[in-house]
């Protein structure tokens, strides 16, 4: 059997030191998956990715993604943040967009190269916007930037996809083609994701990384009522999107 994409082995973190974020995290997340993380605000959601990719140091425990560390792993990891730092009035093509997605820790600015163009154009022919490199991004459609920085975050033709609320503000019908989009990638990819939107990703996901202090995981098919109510601590309705009266 493969080794897993992200382990975690007793893993826990507090940002002053006393007050612990995350608590004896123990989590394995193997080749070819597609996983969703949920749990409350201040659950330890955003800390959990953080650690994941090298960003913060656990207090306690060992991690270990790509059969390495999260540091030297970096490079193999696409990356999509909740809020993408881009301001949409700034005067930037889409090609420039997903051109970011070649920079890193060794290279912090162009020029690009063939290979560069080759891989940004490449993404963007995967993601449906074959031919758009020179459109300015701040005339795209909400679901078309988030097709741009998916571009931006497979570029480096990553092993791993993490990514924080990808489809948020998007209306129904384009946040379905967005998901469809990750089922194709999950083919050759790993896809963990966040998201609140439990009734709506049930039907993509296979599984449900439960963070709430700790980590619990459950197979898509047993999150049931009760185990969102003890999750978050209240009354949550689920609702299915593809179900009408």
């Amino acid at each position: 059997m493969s080794a897993p994409v992200i382990e975690l082995e007793g893993v826990s973190f507090a940002f002053d030191g006393r007050h612990p974020v995350l608590s004896d995290v123990t989590l394995a997340v193997e080749p070819l998956s597609f996983a969703c993380m949920i749990g409350p605000n201040g659950g330890g959601k955003t800390t959990l990715l953080k650690l994941i990719l090298g960003l913060l140091e656990p207090s306690t425990g060992r991690i270990r993604v790509l059969g390495t560390s999260p540091q030297r792993a970096r490079h193999r990891i696409g990356y999509m943040s909740q809020h993408a730092t881009l301001d949409r009035a700034f005067p930037v093509r889409v090609l420039d967009v997903v051109l970011m997605g070649r920079l890193g820790p060794r290279r912090v600015a162009g020029p690009f190269d063939r290979a560069d163009l080759a891989a940004a154009t490449g993404t963007l022919e995967l993601v449906g916007l074959a031919g758009w490199e020179r459109r300015p991004f701040a005339d795209l459609s909400g679901g078309q930037r988030q097709r741009v920085l998916l571009a931006r975050a497979l570029t480096s033709s990553p092993e791993l996809l993490l990514l924080d609320e990808p489809a948020s503000g998007l209306d129904q019908k384009v946040e379905r083609d967005f998901f469809d989009l990750l089922l194709e990638l999950n083919r050759s990819t790993t896809v963990v994701l966040v998201s609140h939107d439990l009734g709506f990703v049930q039907s993509f996901v296979r599984s449900v990384i439960c963070v709430h202090g700790t980590v619990d995981v459950h197979p898509t098919n047993q999150l049931d009522g009760n185990t969102i109510r003890e999750l978050y601590s209240g009354e949550v309705r689920m609702v299915r999107h593809d179900h009408s009266e």
